[in-house]
């Protein structure tokens, strides 16, 4: 098998194997240094758009720019809201690249129910989960507008928890591939 058969060969049958491997590449940075390099989701963003192109012509190529633009708009309004750091933002946007526009959404759900699932095994085993959870409880019934006269909320001064959320995005990446191409 030559090297241009093997690329071939991927391009058929496991597409989605490189974007798992640069999602799982990504949550090992974000978990180590709480940073997702810029080089490797612009490196992503555009390989992404060179195998939409090459592998599916202009209209991969377009496939390629609007899951970029996808991914970016699914996630910029929760890191306006300082809910994720901006790599995350980036890192779903380049992967939207390789993805098009039909599987950047399905990534978003699929990580979105991993994120969550993380969440709270995190906050588990940090020991904090019941706090949060009583916090995430009276800050909605403020949201409705009910009054919860001198109720403290449980935690309230505690730092902020951070979770690398490009581990979800990699967890939803694995679905993603377990599932297989939607394209």
């Amino acid at each position: 098998m030559t090297f241009t058969d093997f690329v071939h060969w991927l391009g058929r049958n496991n597409s989605l194997l490189l974007p798992l491997l640069l999602s799982i590449w990504m949550a090992w940075g974000d978990i180590r240094t709480q940073r997702i390099p810029n080089y490797l989701t612009l490196g992503t963003a555009m390989a992404g758009l060179g195998f939409q192109l090459g592998f599916h012509g202009w209209g991969g190529l377009w496939s390629g720019f609007l899951g970029l633009a996808l991914g970016f708009g699914l996630l910029i309004l929760p890191y306006l809201l300082q809910g994720m750091g901006a790599g995350d933002v980036k890192a779903l946007a380049s992967l939207g690249a390789w993805l098009g526009p039909q599987n950047t959404f399905f990534l978003f759900v699929y990580m979105g129910i991993c994120g969550g699932l993380l969440i709270l095994l995190v906050l588990g085993w940090r020991g904090l989960l019941w706090s949060q959870l009583q916090r995430g409880w009276i800050y909605l019934n403020r949201l409705w507008g009910r009054y919860l006269p001198n109720l403290e909320t449980p935690g309230e001064h505690l730092p902020k928890q951070k979770i690398p959320y490009a581990t979800a995005m990699a967890l939803g990446m694995a679905v993603l591939y377990w599932h297989g191409w939607k394209y």
